[in-house]
């Protein structure tokens, strides 16, 4: 993918710029260092090899003097320099973050050691004020305060609190369960009523649409029966109109018939229009049943007067048709005998003029044959001097390409063996401030073993005073510990949970605190 689509210039790629002034960047990978300038993107040289089926370009290598090379001490101080030393310093850290919280546990100890002195000194020289009474009081408060936040803070409180709201969520969740599934099995019930419904609507649907077919089918049918009753009247002949009115006649009959039959519920004034309509429908076909007879008889009258006609003008076309095909016959005979005399002349003209044509056509194919012929001959002759030529011209380049080779990787080696050179010298003076480095870094170990000597033997006091104070409060905090649980079980008591949470509460919280020692383990260094 091209870097402009990934968002990244150019510009930021081929550049190093200096981000503090205090960083600082092994500049061994990047080597000597060149004045910025306008980039140029210079097109290497090339080779063309010509052979007898390929011709190829080759890209003649740049001269590699500003590649930078490394030696293998370099190699290894930069890789070893790169190495992750993240588990080094979170050990570090946690180390320095626990001796700190010793560190602010002993001062909070003898804060509350010298507090309480004072309170015992006060008390024993002279009665308080009403001040001091509220001051003390305060103060009672403010360290009752501090003690239970140092207690939340630990361990021991911190997995009770744990278990505690382990127990809570549990309450919580089990109570959403049951709601859960209160809510599904009441969507359940409106779905089910839901389906109801739409299934009933879905029938009620059903039969109306089938009730609306079968009256669209009684109609088509009964319109259909209408067109074919009126096609069937107009094809049938003069002698049939008075069967067919009589046919139709009882049809329209039978169908009131059988609708009276059928509808014998409805009110007897339908009936009476229905009889009504059925009579001037009767009427009407009667009326025009005789206007057709009567039509039929005057264009009857009038196709008799026609054919008549028609026959006398026929036979004197016949007459007159008979005579022009016997004279128009003659004349073609004529015509036919004079054509066949033109096609035989004109085959014979024909025939000479395709043989001129061949002959020609024969003649030119020739001509262009020994043309082709001399032009491949041309051809080879000039492609095998041309391919001579390349030949000659690709060995030349051959021998100079080898040529420029050589001369490139013995430039390489020198600059190689410059730089392993310099690299040598490097490494000998490096060796050397190394080992003068070493010397004084063993004279200030020696001087400081000396001092941690006496100093351990200053410390070993110290701890021996320390573990019993260490002892002492080990047994205070696990008093504080069992009353804060007392606390936390009542408070959890009074919460409105169910009684098996609560007694699983009690349960693992009892559990954990019997597992715990007696007494924490004080390590002692000596």
């Amino acid at each position: 993918r091209p870097l402009r689509a990934l968002g990244i210039s150019s510009s930021k790629l081929f550049s190093r710029t200096r981000i503090m002034n205090k960083a600082s960047v092994d500049e061994t990978l990047f080597g000597a260092p060149r004045p910025r300038g306008p980039i140029k993107y210079e097109k290497g040289e090339t080779l063309q090899i010509v052979t007898s089926n390929l011709v190829r370009d080759l890209r003649i290598p740049r001269d590699p003097q500003d590649s930078v090379c490394l030696s293998a001490a370099d190699f290894q101080r930069i890789t070893s320099a790169s190495q992750n030393k993240a588990k080094q310093e979170m050990k570090a850290l946690k180390e320095a973050y626990q001796r700190k919280r010793e560190q602010d546990y002993k001062n909070a100890e003898e804060r509350k050691r010298k507090l309480f002195e004072i309170d015992q000194v006060r008390k024993e020289n002279h009665a308080l004020t009403r001040l001091e009474l509220e001051a003390r009081d305060r103060a009672q408060c403010l360290m009752e305060r501090t003690n239970n936040l140092k207690m939340e803070q630990e361990e021991e409180i911190k997995n009770l609190n744990k278990i505690i709201l382990n127990v809570k969520c549990q309450a919580i969740r089990d109570a959403q369960i049951q709601e859960k599934k209160h809510i599904q099995a009441n969507l359940s019930k409106e779905k089910r009523r839901l389906d109801a419904m739409m299934e009933e609507d879905r029938l009620k649907v059903l039969e109306s649409e089938a009730q609306i077919e079968e009256l669209r089918r009684k109609q088509k049918f009964s319109a259909h029966q209408k067109i074919h009753q009126q096609a069937q009247k107009k094809r049938q002949e003069k002698k049939e109109w008075q069967d067919v009115t009589k046919e139709l006649d009882r049809q329209h009959m039978e169908k009131v018939q059988e609708k009276l039959n059928q509808e014998e519920l409805e009110a007897l004034e339908r009936r009476r229009k229905e009889k009504e309509r059925l009579q001037m429908e009767v009427r009407q076909i009667n009326a025009e049943t005789q206007r057709a007879k009567e039509q039929q008889r005057a264009e009857e009258k009038l196709a008799e007067s026609r054919i008549i006609e028609y026959n006398q003008k026929k036979m004197a076309r016949e007459a007159k048709y008979e005579a022009e095909k016997n004279r128009v016959k003659r004349e073609k005979e004529l015509r036919i005998n004079m054509v066949r005399a033109q096609q035989e002349k004109t085959k014979m003209q024909i025939a000479a003029q395709k043989e001129s044509y061949d002959r020609r056509i024969q003649e030119i194919a020739d001509r262009e044959w020994r043309i082709q012929q001399r032009e491949l001959a041309r051809k080879k002759v000039q492609g095998e001097a041309t391919l001579k030529a390349a030949r000659l011209q690709q060995v030349r380049c051959k021998e100079e390409m080898l040529s420029v080779e050589a001369d490139r990787q013995r430039a390489e080696f020198e600059r190689i063996l410059k730089v392993q050179e310099e690299a040598i010298l490097k490494q000998k003076k490096r060796e050397e401030e190394q080992l003068q480095r070493a010397l004084r870094h063993a004279e200030l170990l020696q001087q400081q073993m000396k001092e941690r000597e006496l100093a351990a033997v200053a410390k070993r006091m110290q701890y021996s005073e320390e573990a019993d104070q260490l002892r002492q409060a080990e047994e205070e905090r696990l008093q504080r510990i069992n009353k804060v649980k007392e606390k936390k079980l009542k408070e959890l008591q009074s919460t409105v949970f169910s009684e098996k949470h609560r007694q699983d509460a009690e349960r693992k919280a009892n559990d954990f605190l019997q597992n715990l020692p007696g007494q924490r383990q004080i390590n002692l260094e000596f």
